[in-house]
């Protein structure tokens, strides 16, 4: 089985449908910039996910189309909203919004995309209850995406956080939309509620274990391969798990290295090389890998109570995938 293969043909259907939610308009300033980044790549793993999750509990794939446009929708705003809070002027390789486009046209595109989203659940061909489940299984999915955010910039300010924190963080940040994107699909598949508790915690540990391995990729990928700013990260604060472990374990110098540089916005080039050069020396890139595999091993576990089925075999690859790519 050859996963990008699979990737793509779901990839396939699924870009030729959202297409509708994402056409010109005027003012031209607003529907170009709300387009930027939803047309300018990704992998779209979370309408792919809510399509296995889907097949996996044999249900019309089909089905999930309008679920998943709102899904990567309100992604794309979270990215966008994202990167302005985060000071990133890259994404995917091209200009952030708000360096394309300026802040006040990249909140409100933002803003536009939100909007699209529910716009996309409507199109749903569910029941009444099912609708009002999935409805509100995405507010809630949003109050984690605000609440982990937060989170995220709120310990840009403090020196220590545990490792448990973060993993809190993530799970609300970064897993919250992997998880509703496989609820999903496991009910609009009609999937019962072994089926869809085992998908829900399935994406759960894919979702940590991707955003780790982002975590490990910052540090150890380039800036041409990431398609983000390499020590953006470090001159901010920002407490990945490489971070936390070796803020929580650093004494003597590689302490004081870590109180000049860390958070410290004006940080030369030279400074951020050296934390990098740290982290790799106390063996935090290397337990953040470690870590991402464990979470890995944990979300392929879960799929055992699923009948076989190809999907399901393709959900134990996608897996393996979130701890292998590049980017």
């Amino acid at each position: 089985m050859n996963l990008q293969s699979e990737l793509k043909k779901r990839a396939d259907a699924f870009n030729k449908y959202w297409l509708k939610y994402l056409q010109e308009g005027k003012p031209a300033t607003l529907y170009d910039a709300a387009r930027h980044l939803p047309l300018g790549g990704g992998k779209r793993l979370r309408p792919f996910l809510v399509m296995l999750s889907c097949e996996s509990v044999f249900g019309d794939a089909e089905k999930t189309l309008p679920f998943g446009a709102a899904l990567e929708i309100m992604h794309s705003f979270t990215l966008a909203h994202d990167d302005i809070m985060d000071k990133s002027n890259l994404r995917r390789n091209v200009p952030a919004v708000h360096i394309k486009f300026g802040e006040p046209a990249a909140i409100l595109a933002g803003d536009f995309l939100f909007a699209r989203s529910f716009e996309a659940m409507h199109d749903l061909s569910v029941d009444c209850q099912i609708f009002k489940q999935l409805n509100y299984d995405l507010i809630q999915c949003i109050l984690d995406i605000c609440e982990g955010q937060q989170l995220d910039m709120d310990f840009e300010q403090r020196k220590i956080i545990t490792e448990e924190e973060y993993i809190d963080m993530i799970t609300r940040k970064t897993a919250a939309l992997f998880r509703l994107a496989a609820k999903g699909g496991a009910i609009i598949g009609g999937g019962n509620k072994n089926e869809v508790s085992a998908l829900t915690d399935y994406a759960r540990y894919l979702g940590l274990s991707f955003q780790i391995w982002d975590d490990y990729l910052d540090i150890s990928s380039n800036e041409e391969t990431l398609g983000k700013d390499i020590g953006n990260d470090i001159r901010n604060g920002k407490k990945t798990l490489i971070a936390v472990y070796s803020l929580q374990n650093a004494t003597g110098e590689n302490k004081q290295i870590l109180d000049e540089v860390f958070g410290n916005s004006s940080a030369s080039d030279d400074g951020v090389k050296r934390v990098f050069t740290l982290f790799k020396e106390m063996g935090s890139i290397d337990y953040a890998k470690k870590t991402a595999i464990e979470y890995n091993k944990k979300a392929k576990d879960t799929l055992k109570i699923l009948k076989d089925s190809e999907a399901k075999e393709i959900l134990k690859e996608l897996a393996d995938y979130s701890i292998k790519r590049e980017k």
